[in-house]
């Protein structure tokens, strides 16, 4: 496997670890990068509680950190927080961390099935034991359906035109794989649009099925409810929708009165 190198590694945990024997929370373990930076700043009383949606990171962390005793990792969705909070007797953490999005590892790894760039199974989920893969989405919705998940999730301007092509390809040949999607988006997006536009499709497929912007929702309000006085929460994000979750919802938390004006 290569080495991933996790993004903002330095400035995010030099914002997160204010505590150098505090109680901290990495929600997208991914394969460790920010979570052994975590560590390398904690000292014997520190803890970190890791978890990760992905059963290869989940995995991998799991044996990496094997003989950590500050070190614990669970397998679910990081908006499970306060269920994994109990099971470890955390009444609260100084420091809670997430990194939104798609790994390197995903993308590189064909048999992960989330990138366009080599054919592989249309699935997109982080469990796959979880949900509905992608070319059930294709398959089985309704071209109204498709197009508001383009549209909502990928901000894709061309989401109806791609949706009513999708369920005419599907007449033909039920979608498979990411490059039977991938032949229909060329066929209709100008070459110097394309990636642009694969990438939209693709991170809206991956958004629906996974149901990231939900989930993202829960666990930022099950986050501030678990945060000590004076704690941090760090959120790195990739697309505006999320980035706009994330701070609609820091504004409102940090109003000193949110009744109504007047």
């Amino acid at each position: 496997m290569n080495q991933h190198v996790p993004v903002l590694l330095k400035e995010s945990v030099d914002l997160l670890v204010v505590n150098k024997s505090g109680i901290f929370f990495d929600g997208t373990a991914g394969f460790g990068g920010h979570s052994q930076e975590i560590l390398s700043r904690l000292d014997k009383k520190g803890k970190l509680v890791a978890n990760d949606k992905d059963f290869d990171a989940f995995s991998f962390c799991k044996n990496h950190f094997k003989d950590d005793k500050r070190f614990s990792v669970y397998n679910t969705s990081f908006s499970n927080i306060d269920t994994i909070s109990k099971v470890e007797f955390i009444e609260n953490f100084d420091g809670i961390f997430v990194d939104l999005g798609v790994s390197s590892y995903q993308l590189d790894n064909v048999e992960s099935g989330f990138t366009f760039r080599e054919d592989a199974p249309l699935d997109l989920r982080m469990n796959k034991s979880e949900g509905i893969p992608a070319s059930k989405v294709l398959n089985q919705f309704s071209q109204e359906e498709i197009a508001d998940i383009i549209y909502n999730f990928g901000e894709e301007k061309k989401s109806r035109f791609i949706a009513k092509k999708i369920v005419e390809a599907r007449e033909i040949k039920s979608f498979e794989s990411t490059l039977q999607l991938k032949e229909i988006i060329e066929k209709i997006v100008p070459p110097n649009f394309l990636n642009k536009s694969l990438s939209r499709i693709f991170q809206a497929l991956r958004i629906y099925v996974n149901n990231e912007l939900d989930e993202l929702k829960i666990f930022l309000d099950k986050s501030i409810d678990l945060l000590k006085d004076n704690g941090r929460i760090v959120v790195l994000t990739y697309h505006s929708l999320e980035d706009r979750i994330v701070k609609e919802k820091f504004k409102y938390e940090s109003l000193k009165c949110v009744c109504p004006p007047g």
